[in-house]
């Protein structure tokens, strides 16, 4: 954005503007979220039209974020909304309101209008603070406390927090302040409380509940419910394959597997298809690590010994190796024939990417080389638990190109994000295949800052294009998930 503080000087001029933007936007049919570059693509479209109105690029691109967003905002009941407010409204000087850890308390003294706006929205049944920054905003809606923002500040701050809405996929509305400065400013407050009451009643909000989400996939992995899906152990082999699974672990792909599938259905009441096939990509996932530590003798792992540390490579690799197996049982039992044939795929798929690593004695690598290695090692591990939710839903195959195409750029950029953090770090450089040993070898004279530079490029070049390939998706609780899982792990 930039950083000219501009934006059309009259109530007069921003209502035709905010008309002309509506009629623009509707035409686009765009589903949010959209990428800042998108933003930026429909600002200057908007502006080829409109040459003179370059000043207030800035403000466009807000206006037309809110423009796509408001049906869906309106979808959600006040009681789920959260109205925020900067400080620099209150009357400077005058103002004898204190700040707490949550922002300004106010004492409705009636000399600005935070009280009337606050007023407002609490009475529509809402949550409002009076506070600067928009991190709490991202919290309170990740612990399920709010689902929508109603946002109110300066431009120049818009500017550095409106990333990260859109980044997070925030359900939000941004109203900038009428004039710059850090006191006695002044909003378009009609504008504001049009936004805060209105509702659209004849629609219902299908915003997914992520943590609901995380404490049924974390439940199905307790010992005791692991136990009653597979059997009861008797074994040692077992024993230690359950405890394995039951320990320490972030199950992101159980998790990203019915996220999708919940995404894509509407259905909170997950499938038994579903629980298997959350339990059985974790369990191959589990075997791959154990299998990894043998290979690379490792001798930790979450701060804890790995299991070739506790019983040696021997009992690990036959313990992996139960894992494979007992995922594939658990496949068996589904109805859904595809769901063995995606999980095979991927299984081939990461062993070749391995064996490619293995094989490779210290020889002089490039970056084709190197990207093979991530395209079969890596990939396959984001792919395989969007497309076994994708498999569980019976539906929805036209989806699956747009799944391949985001797993491949996400899983490039998170490799070469973890590459990156291990040459920070100054450590596993020569021990394997990486784009830092490519680059140098492709790069000698390059030194340390450079190889940094060209790694964090790709690394942002990559992330953009696993958001690019959701461009297209007009599915609102799916394209949400997965600009969120794309921060979550790139961000």
């Amino acid at each position: 954005m930039n950083k000219e503080y501009t934006i059309p000087q009259t109530l007069e001029e921003r209502t035709a503007f905010r008309k002309a933007l509506k009629a623009f936007v509707q035409a686009q049919h765009l589903c949010p979220p959209v990428s800042l570059k998108q933003l930026e693509g429909l600002a200057d479209a908007f502006i080829n039209e409109r040459p003179a109105y370059e000043v207030v690029r800035p403000w466009l691109m807000v206006e037309i974020h809110n423009q796509l967003w408001l049906p869906i905002v309106a979808r959600i009941p006040h009681e789920r909304r959260l109205l925020m407010l900067p400080k620099c409204l209150s009357k400077y000087g005058a103002c004898q309101a204190e700040f707490d850890a949550y922002g300004l308390l106010c004492h409705r003294c009636g000399r600005c209008h935070i009280p009337t706006l606050q007023d407002k929205a609490e009475q529509l049944g809402g949550l409002s603070i009076v506070a600067e920054g928009f991190t709490q905003v991202i919290e309170l809606i990740e612990n399920n406390v709010v689902d929508a923002v109603i946002g109110v500040s300066c431009l120049d701050s818009l500017e550095k927090a409106f990333p990260l809405l859109v980044r997070h996929a925030v359900p939000g509305l941004a109203i900038a302040l009428n004039d710059s400065g850090c006191r006695d400013t002044h909003v378009d407050v009609a504008y504001v409380e049009e936004l805060l009451t209105m509702l659209d009643e004849e629609a219902t909000p299908a915003l997914l509940d992520h943590e609901a989400i995380r404490e049924q996939v974390n439940r199905w992995f307790t010992r005791t419910e692991l136990e009653q899906l597979v059997s009861t152990a008797t074994d040692p082999t077992l024993n230690v394959c359950l405890d394995w699974m039951s320990g320490e672990g972030k199950r992101w792909r159980p998790y990203l597997l019915c996220a999708v599938w919940q995404a894509l259905t509407g259905k909170t009441e997950m499938t038994d298809d579903v629980h298997r096939a959350a339990v059985a990509v974790e369990c191959f996932h589990k075997a791959s690590l154990i299998h990894d530590d043998v290979e690379d003798r490792d001798n930790t792992r979450y701060g804890q010994p790995t299991i070739n540390a506790l019983y040696g490579d021997a009992f690990a690799i036959n313990a992996g190796d139960a894992l494979l197996g007992l995922g594939y049982r658990i496949l068996a039992q589904s109805n859904n024939a595809e769901l063995l044939r995606l999980i095979a795929d991927a299984h081939i798929r990461l062993c070749k990417g391995q064996g490619e690593e293995l094989v490779w004695a210290g020889a002089a690598i490039d970056m084709p080389f190197v990207m093979n290695i991530f395209l079969n090692k890596t990939v396959p591990a984001f792919e395989v638990s969007l497309l076994l939710g994708l498999s569980c839903t019976g539906n929805f195959a036209h989806l699956r190109p747009m799944l391949v195409s985001y797993s491949e750029a996400l899983g490039i950029a998170y490799q070469l994000k973890d590459d990156l953090e291990d040459f920070l770090q100054d450590s596993k450089l020569a021990s394997h295949p990486s784009a830092v040993l490519a680059l140098r070898n492709e790069h000698p004279l390059w030194d340390d800052d450079a190889v940094r530079s060209e790694l964090q490029r790709l690394i942002d070049h990559y992330h953009q294009q696993a958001i690019d390939a959701l461009n297209d998706l007009d599915m609102l609780e799916l394209k949400r998930l997965l600009y969120q899982v794309t921060e979550k792990i790139l961000g």
